[in-house]
């Protein structure tokens, strides 16, 4: 029963045209992931080891689950504060939602949608995208990314109280 229920508000939500692209599909493969005989499987196989580095350089590890967002990943070990990013919704990202991921990383994710490449660009100064850069609210983990490299470019001036 529960399983049909987010099944049926997964297709709800893959057909709202203002939600962004990524969110949708991150929607869609959690319900038919729900479906399949894994979605009981321990918490301990969803567990996703990463290393992220502050704006000191020093290297922390993270751990997240898989279908959880970077963001929510780095929130919860204090790398990046809840407070700066409002629900994991695209039109809400600040700079601190910003990541810079290695390049090894970056060809396992799928393409920066329309909408966090503009997200981006509003958040440089310069204007100009870096190829290392993504919205932490957007990168989904999964298990593909065990050993991810990211890290934390320094707090933007006008994002300092």
């Amino acid at each position: 029963m529960a399983i049909a229920n987010l099944q049926r508000f997964a297709s709800q939500i893959a057909r709202n045209p203002s939600l962004s692209s990524s969110f949708r599909s991150t929607i869609t493969r959690s319900s038919a992931s729900s479906s399949s005989p894994s979605a009981s499987a321990k918490v301990a196989d969803r567990i996703v080891k990463l290393s992220a580095i502050d704006p000191d350089g020093h290297k922390r590890e993270v751990i997240g689950l898989s279908g959880q967002t970077l963001l929510k990943a780095l929130t919860n070990h204090g790398l990046i504060d809840p407070d700066s990013h409002r629900l994991e919704d695209i039109d809400a990202c600040s700079a601190e939602c910003e990541v810079h991921i290695a390049q090894e990383w970056l060809e396992k994710l799928p393409p920066a949608s329309y909408d966090e490449k503009y997200v981006l660009k509003r958040n440089s100064r310069a204007r100009v995208l870096n190829k290392h850069s993504r919205l932490g609210c957007q990168v989904v983990l999964s298990q593909e990314l065990q050993g991810m490299v990211v890290a934390l470019p320094e707090p933007k001036p006008w994002d300092i109280p």
